[in-house]
């Protein structure tokens, strides 16, 4: 069974420090939201980073790990680094906590990119791809990527679009905009929130995007 990690460490800057998985839409927060569609697909869920992390899941949920970043300071690479090391399966979600959107289908299609074919051939990551460029953290990492990702970090080059530039073109199955539409309107499912404006446009989006 597949892992999968939210990352709850960003600083949230442009957001006035706010937690933003704990920011409410439609009616529940986004972690809630997050935690109900993947736990249709796995039981190994990881709430990454951040400080004094509540691991208590809503009912129904399976257990929450609470996984500390390894490289504090590091961002969202220091966030995939944690979760590749404390995952228990060979392929791993990684999702950002602030997409409120993201279906237990998508989900489910990302991972069966990810580990078909069995055994060798099988690409390092599957990430969706729209005219806004890639989404690496609506992704699945292979655990075999950690070693480039731990070279990334002590040079610290950080951002997560240099990480996919490094590898191969057989090393990364893109997903794109008409794939995604299988599963609803791309910029409804990736959508995610950076400033109380995102916020705002977010609720407004909410029940309109299936």
């Amino acid at each position: 069974m597949p892992s999968a990690a939210i990352l709850v460490g960003g600083a949230a800057s442009r957001f006035g420090g706010r937690e933003k998985s704990a920011l409410v839409v439609g009616g529940r927060t986004i972690l809630e939201r997050q935690l109900a569609e993947l736990s249709r697909v796995t039981s190994d869920l990881m709430l990454v980073g951040g400080n004094d992390l509540e691991t208590t899941p809503p009912e129904g949920c399976p257990p929450l790990r609470a996984v500390p970043d390894r490289v504090r300071g590091h961002g969202a690479l220091g966030g995939l680094d944690a979760a590749l090391a404390a995952a228990r399966d060979e392929v791993v979600l990684i999702l950002a906590c602030d997409m409120p959107f993201v279906t237990n289908a998508l989900v489910a299609h990302l991972i069966a990119l990810a580990t078909s074919p069995p055994g060798a051939g099988r690409p390092a990551v599957v990430v969706p791809i729209t005219d806004r460029g890639y989404h690496p953290l609506c992704a699945v990492y292979a655990r075999s990527c950690q070693t480039l990702v731990a070279r990334h970090l002590a040079e610290r080059r950080l951002a997560l679009k240099e990480l996919l530039g490094a590898m191969s073109t057989s090393e990364v199955r893109v997903v794109t905009d008409r794939e995604l539409e299988a599963f609803g309107d791309p910029d409804y499912l990736l959508a995610n929130v950076n400033t109380p404006a995102e916020y705002e446009v977010l609720e407004a989006l909410q029940g309109h995007g299936r």
